[in-house]
């Protein structure tokens, strides 16, 4: 939900009406008309999104979740049937990849480059693998899209350090041990959501719906990082930490500034916890656009 822009935002919206994920749409807009700073460029966009949605489904309540959503064996034969589609165009056309390929040189949309990213992950190439790993090198793509591009070199059966750019740095992931969905991240990643979901059951349920975005989100755009590092920490203090951190910067996000004394207690951040949990709570700002890295 946070990335560094606000082309994630864009990417989710899109996402949702392309699969008619009305009830979800309707709630993410009603959200983000709660950003402010940059955020508020995109708020007469985002609010006539929303009147057309009350309008065009005016018996659709924000927040049905659960709408559009597809079961385990739907989501398989839809993607067994997009991978049968996209090969058989591979067959027909020998260019098809090479112009996956060269549509990430030719543009810096990063919805554009996941849509393409999005097609190379189901086919099999030999240009693929040296060819995003090159691309990779040559200049700092949007966390999101830096991720996808490791699934896509997984997919392709690539090992190894992949390099990659960040706040102009030069990191290295293992793209065999790359995540492939949420449930491949470490215990200690996913705990934090369920951290989440039992603090705020009964003070604001919604909170967690929102969790599970950005959380998931932040984990893909922190992988091979040292932030991802201290993420995977195997012990329970660094569960709560996250988990209290990202109730907090919610917290604010959904009804303004908040004091953290609840949440401090909530998730027992006291003592020698109260540094890193700042420390993790700074970082989901900085993400988020609010905070520049050297604030």
């Amino acid at each position: 939900m946070f990335p560094k822009t606000l082309d994630y935002y864009q990417i989710q919206l899109t996402r949702m009406l392309e699969t008619e994920r009305y009830g979800e749409a309707k709630a993410l807009l009603a959200f983000l008309l709660q950003c402010g700073g940059e955020a508020e460029r995109h708020h007469t966009e985002w609010q006539a999104l929303l009147g057309w949605l009350d309008a065009a489904f005016p018996g659709l309540e924000a927040g049905g979740f659960s709408e559009g959503v597809l079961d385990e064996d739907e989501e398989e034969s839809a993607e067994d049937l997009l991978r049968q589609r996209l090969n058989d165009r591979l067959g027909q056309d020998a260019a098809f990849v090479p112009n996956l390929l060269s549509k990430l040189d030719e543009t810096d949309d990063p919805e554009q480059q996941l849509l393409a990213l999005g097609q190379l992950i189901y086919l099999d190439h030999p240009e693929v693998e040296a060819r995003i790993r090159r691309w990779l090198t040559e200049g700092e793509r949007h966390p999101a899209v830096q991720f996808r591009a490791l699934q896509v070199l997984r997919k392709q059966g690539a090992e190894g350090p992949v390099a990659f750019l960040r706040d102009g740095e030069l990191l290295t992931a293992e793209a065999e041990t790359t995540p492939e969905s949420f449930d491949d991240f470490p215990t200690s990643v996913k705990q934090v959501l369920e951290r989440v979901r039992q603090a705020a059951e009964v003070s604001d349920p919604t909170l967690s719906y929102f969790a599970e975005e950005l959380w998931k989100e932040c984990a893909q755009a922190a992988y091979g990082t040292a932030v991802y590092r201290r993420m995977t920490e195997d012990d329970d203090s660094s569960t709560d930490i996250w988990a209290g951190a990202l109730h907090q910067f919610l917290t604010e996000k959904l009804h303004g500034p908040q004091s953290d004394d609840w949440v401090r207690d909530q998730y027992g951040i006291t003592g020698d916890l109260r540094f890193r949990y700042e420390q993790s709570l700074r970082w989901l700002r900085q993400y988020a656009g609010e905070l520049r890295p050297e604030d």
